[in-house]
């Protein structure tokens, strides 16, 4: 099974601010309430993707790396991890304002984990929808102090009015909050390292508030303030338009009304393509076939050269790669 293509099957996570969107407009078959996350594709200890076609169906995405290190490419390795893991976001209500450190830092600090470099695509958003990122002014790690234990943090970060398609990088170190009524996909290293920094005052359903980070965030952030956080792209129909390239993933956006080849043959990397709206069927080079419906995942093995998209109607994909 070595170069087959094949699908993914998410985990999910019942954070205490998702909403339904999941359930109701990509119809993920996951048993929480609320969902306010599925991470499409993961190798992460706290929540493993599972592969869905083919002959190892029900196997866990690991597992079925370590067994197939050709998978991956450049990138093959031992223990089977993806360098990247990628989520969809259903926030009903507003995440709390966080930051994630860098590889030194959270090597240092962390066990010798990854730091999280990450990108968010916004795949929807209601009226209103806001996300925060990097700082509107220039502050001190002592004014950032003071403004956590007054509950005035807010007011230095750089907020934005969110629409279908936006897109925002956020290097580690960017201080974010992802707001109420944004439902989106997120690009990641895979890290599960968040440093809380602020959570509107929130209490659970004990009454009790969640754990802060003050120290950690303090000296995990980039106090850096640009004059937009946004990432700008002219958007295309039926070609690649790519949205961000950093050193841990390259993502592009597909917006397709007609049927394209996409040729791997210079790239020794895994692909993962996600479908964002429409359905189409996908065959590589060997004549393998996926057929992917809004909201699904699917790994092509770095061995994959080219793919030909065939689309019912119309579709729109997100492709990354490292």
């Amino acid at each position: 099974m070595k170069h087959v293509p094949f699908l993914l099957r998410p985990v999910g996570k019942d954070y205490l601010w998702g909403g339904e969107r999941l359930k109701t407009e990509y119809h993920k078959q996951i048993d929480l309430t609320p969902l306010a996350e599925t991470w499409e594709c993961s190798t992460h200890p706290d929540g493993c993707s599972i592969v869905d076609s083919g002959a190892a169906a029900g196997k866990p995405l690991r597992t079925v790396l370590q067994e197939h290190p050709e998978y991956l490419g450049i990138y093959a390795n031992s223990e089977g991890e993806l360098p990247i893991l990628i989520k969809l976001i259903d926030a009903k209500k507003d995440l709390s304002v966080q930051v994630h450190p860098d590889d030194a830092y959270a090597k240092q600090y962390e066990n010798g984990q990854n730091g999280k470099t990450e990108m968010w695509y916004v795949v929807d958003a209601e009226d209103g929808a806001k996300l925060r990122s990097g700082f509107s002014k220039q502050i001190t790690p002592k004014e950032y102090k003071e403004r956590i234990y007054n509950s005035t943090i807010t007011e230095v970060l750089q907020e934005y009015d969110i629409h279908k398609g936006d897109v925002f990088f956020l290097p580690a170190g960017r201080i974010h909050s992802i707001g109420a009524g944004a439902f989106i996909a997120e690009i990641q290293q895979t890290s599960d390292i968040t440093y809380r920094i602020f959570d509107f005052n929130r209490k659970d359903a004990n009454g009790k508030t969640r754990e802060l980070h003050t120290e950690l965030a303090k000296d995990a952030i980039d106090y850096d303030v640009l004059a937009d956080y946004r990432t700008e792209y002219e958007p295309l129909k039926d070609e690649p338009v790519e949205l961000v390239a950093c050193p841990y993933f390259t993502t592009s956006l597909y917006d397709l009304t007609e049927s394209i080849n996409c040729d791997y043959s210079e790239l020794d990397s895994f692909v993962i393509l996600i479908c964002m709206e429409g359905t189409c069927l996908i065959t590589d080079n060997e004549g393998h076939e996926i057929s992917l419906r809004a909201g699904e995942t699917t790994l092509l093995p770095a061995a994959v050269q080219e793919i030909s998209i065939v689309l019912e109607g119309n579709a729109k994909l997100l492709e990354t790669y490292v």
